[in-house]
């Protein structure tokens, strides 16, 4: 992993979020619905929200929708998008929310960002009631300009043993066509 934390964190516009290939890659509407499959979800928090793209896929499906960032301006940019939401400014290891807040937590290519991913992790554990997804870049080589670079991201056994020792009971991989959603069992 790289030393500095500036070196991992989004940087780019909102512009460059919301760019179409970028949202194709993403398969938006495949995660969410993986995310939500087989789950009575009526919350979810976005940690890491960005410019709102999944908290809007999420509104979409009726979900109460709530987000977190680092930066204000990607909170605007949500808020825009989804003026339903409740978004606030905080890190994914020091989230503003009561235990059990939320059905679902989803972490959208941000678990890598992290300087700690198990202290977000045990975040998640504790806000979340049933689930936490989330989608990451595997641990691979890849084609295209997309991604950080393989130093930065996070291997899937090392996820695995972080969402074992924040308190989750099962957990799942989904190969999506370019990135993989894990998905995190409360109990």
């Amino acid at each position: 992993m790289s030393e500095n934390k500036e070196d991992k964190v989004y940087t780019g516009s909102v512009e460059r979020l919301r760019r179409p290939e970028r949202i194709e890659i993403l398969e938006v509407d495949k995660v969410v619905s993986l995310a939500l499959q087989g789950l009575l979800a009526k919350s979810v928090l976005d940690v890491g929200t960005g410019s709102g793209i999944f908290a809007e896929a999420f509104a979409a499906r009726k979900l109460a929708v709530s987000g977190v960032d680092i930066k204000e301006e990607m909170l605007e940019a949500a808020r825009a998008f989804v003026p339903k939401g409740a978004f606030k400014l905080a890190p994914s290891d020091k989230l503003p929310f009561a235990d059990r807040s939320f059905d679902l937590v989803f972490m959208g290519l941000v678990l890598h960002e992290t300087d700690d991913p198990l202290a977000a992790l045990r975040e998640a554990w504790r806000v979340c009631a049933l689930r936490t997804a989330i989608l990451e870049w595997p641990d691979a080589e890849q084609k295209g300009p997309f991604g950080p670079p393989r130093a930065d991201r996070i291997a899937a056994a090392d996820l695995y043993k972080h969402a074992e020792t924040a308190g989750f009971a099962r957990w799942t991989a989904i190969h999506l066509d370019r990135l993989v959603l894990y998905i995190l069992e409360k109990s």
